[in-house]
């Protein structure tokens, strides 16, 4: 029973990782066309409003955060195994590009996109 409790620990630490990494990605596309269209004055108008962007502030913590759960997944999993959750984060990024920022789902992006996440697990367990 504590084996069984540790894998789902296991993978709740990793779907909350990857999660965090896509909702980092939403963070980071709010904050920076919200930058891009307050200060349209170049590249240095725009890294000042980059500068002032809560929400590029906010993804960025939300990428550290994810990036210390990763390390803790990574010290506790095969490389192997916890990897191909990566694709995951494809499709929860594009998710919420199309239900947050009302972005097409169109059937390429949305085959292109569940095709990168069947690679990430074939390469995973090829090795």
């Amino acid at each position: 029973m504590k084996a069984f409790l540790m894998t789902v620990r296991l993978f709740l630490l990793i779907f909350v990782s990857v999660s965090l990494s896509a909702l980092a990605q939403l963070a980071l596309k709010v904050g920076t066309t919200a930058a891009a269209s307050a200060r349209s004055s170049g590249v240095g108008g725009e890294m000042g409003g980059l500068l002032h962007s809560p929400m590029v502030f906010v993804g960025l913590g939300l990428y550290g955060i994810g990036a210390i759960l990763w390390l803790f997944v990574l010290g506790r999993a095969p490389l192997s195994l916890a990897y191909p959750f990566v694709g995951i984060g494809f499709i929860l990024t594009m998710l919420a590009g199309a239900f947050f920022l009302n972005e097409n789902l169109t059937f390429a992006r949305v085959a292109g996109t569940l095709l990168i996440a069947v690679g990430c697990v074939l390469v995973a367990r090829s090795a």
